[in-house]
């Protein structure tokens, strides 16, 4: 049980209450300790979520490749600062990205030679760094909106915006829609 306490402005933790007996173990009069701990300010907590709000940051819709079973899509919603690769958005937030070549011998690791990563730029493509030499390599007989996530840097550490992602795009056997704003409640901040 968290409670505020006013005059000091700082946010505190209940965690133990130890009772101790004034004069004989008969007497009504007892002297309660409460052990409490600062967890934050009042100001550290308006901050941080102040903070939160305002660092800019990119929202993803990874879109699985699997239907559920009522027949809509499977999309995890994430926000993650740009200027990072997209492999490394996705293998933080336990997105799958390789499928069955997820096998450490089955994949580069982020090398760009083996085209396990592949991935369907639905929308935000204008967030994402051009393709790299290896990508128009690899990718040649895909279609344009197709990356390498290992190769595929998203925006810069100051960009915003909402980039939809269709993993394992040559599995996919089905096809979706997606509304233009996420739902709030399923947006996870890393």
């Amino acid at each position: 049980m968290a409670t505020l306490h006013n005059s000091a402005s700082i946010l505190f933790s209940k965690s133990h209450i130890f009772s101790k007996p004034l004069g004989s173990s008969r007497s009504p009069n007892h002297i309660c300790f409460k052990k409490i701990r600062a967890v934050q300010t009042e100001s550290e907590a308006n901050t941080a979520a102040e903070a939160e709000d305002e660092n800019p940051a990119v929202t993803f819709a990874f879109v699985s490749s699997v239907l559920l079973p009522d027949g809509t899509p499977d999309v995890h919603y994430r926000r993650a600062c740009g200027g990072q690769k997209l492999r490394d958005i996705m293998l933080d937030n336990e997105i799958e990205l390789y499928g069955p070549y997820s096998r450490p011998l089955l994949n580069c690791a982020g090398g760009g030679t083996c085209a396990t990563c592949m991935v369907e730029v639905v929308e935000g493509r204008e967030l994402l760094s051009p393709r790299t030499d290896k990508e128009k390599e690899k990718l040649k007989r895909k279609p344009k909106n197709w990356r390498l996530a290992c190769q595929t840097t998203v925006g810069k550490p100051d960009s915003r915006g909402m980039v939809v992602v269709q993993q394992l795009p040559e599995w996919k056997a089905h096809e979706w829609t997606y509304g233009k704003e996420p739902p709030e409640d399923q947006i996870i901040y890393v």
